[in-house]
């Protein structure tokens, strides 16, 4: 069985947490929100993030060689998105957490 490194196991749960954090708040205090919260960049960027943790998490756990490569991306999504939530406002878990996987992914990628 493949066996994964606590740096690996650390990043899938960085992911997976600004998966959730991403799509829950976008679901529901966003859509809630509305306003600026439902702008069309900053709402779609919200769910690129949240696609891209996924997907990213999804890669290191089936051990693919590409995870190198989804965590740059991953990074830089959610430093993007982190940005975006911080203008809006009153996203501060959202900012956090996309913080987190950034610099969680950056070590991955490297």
């Amino acid at each position: 069985m493949h066996q994964i490194s606590p740096e690996m196991q650390s990043c899938i749960d960085e992911c997976l947490r600004c998966y959730q954090s991403c799509f829950g708040m976008a679901m529901t205090h966003c859509l809630e929100q509305g306003g600026k919260h439902v702008e069309p960049s900053h709402f779609r960027l919200m769910m690129a993030c949240a696609e891209i943790c996924k997907t990213s998490a999804n890669f290191m756990l089936m051990n693919s060689p590409h995870h190198k490569h989804t965590c740059r991306e991953c990074a830089e999504i959610c430093e993007e998105c982190a940005r975006s939530c911080e203008q809006v406002g009153d996203m501060q878990d959202c900012v956090e957490a996309c913080r987190r996987c950034a610099e969680s992914c950056r070590k991955m990628a490297a």
